[in-house]
């Protein structure tokens, strides 16, 4: 397994745990930055522990690239959890497990061997959370949950075959404010230019 956050005291502890643990063996640990999620797609090992803040984009944008990558990792994020919606965007994003900051060493060692093993945990911070998402009536997925509404909006239009231009016509934006929101659209899904954006735009159902 390998063990990700931003603090390298409790990636020590936390190494230093699983190293005396039968049958778990940490490959690596790393701090938060550029070369975190090249580490883990060159490793692709069977666990990977974020501790990280759930509530962020790029931990949901690194969540989506392991589970694209390195299908056969799962992600186990040790954090809090303050907002229900961010909980959840990180679990659709490919999350197997969820265990709040603090948690006691053989809980977090049964979570690393139920993910292992391709099954899902949750803590009492956030089972209640999952509990209610599941009793909810099913609903249309949004495509591309990683992007905001606006730039969904802007996906779209490029799936219709609109130019810079006309989006920024009917959106009522400036042209700066349009090719903003395109690099960061081609950013979040790795697209190259507009026309790899249409084409994954009509094929996730978008344009008319």
């Amino acid at each position: 397994m390998l063990i990700a956050g931003d603090r390298p005291v409790y990636r020590a502890s936390l190494r230093s745990l699983l190293d005396g643990v039968d049958a778990l063996e940490v490959v690596d640990d790393v701090d938060m930055g550029p070369n975190t999620v090249a580490a883990i797609h060159r490793l692709c090992p069977d666990v990977v522990i974020l501790h990280v803040a759930p509530s962020s984009a790029a931990t949901v944008e690194m969540i989506t690239s392991i589970a694209e990558r390195c299908p056969g990792t799962a992600v186990l994020i040790v954090s809090i959890a303050h907002d229900r919606e961010t909980f959840l965007a990180a679990m659709r994003a490919g999350v197997r497990g969820y265990l709040s900051r603090g948690a006691p060493p053989q809980d977090l060692v049964l979570a690393i061997r139920i993910v292992q093993s391709g099954g899902l945990v949750f803590d009492s911070s956030t089972s209640e959370w999952v509990t209610e998402h599941l009793a909810q009536p099913a609903r249309v997925v949004k495509p591309f949950p990683e992007l905001t509404d606006r730039e969904l909006e802007v996906l779209e239009l490029v799936a219709d075959g609109l130019g810079t231009a006309a989006i920024a016509h009917q959106l009522g934006l400036s042209i700066k404010t349009v090719r903003n929101y395109l690099s960061r659209i081609f950013a979040k899904l790795r697209l190259v230019d507009r026309a790899e954006a249409a084409v994954r735009a009509r094929q996730a159902g978008l344009g008319h």
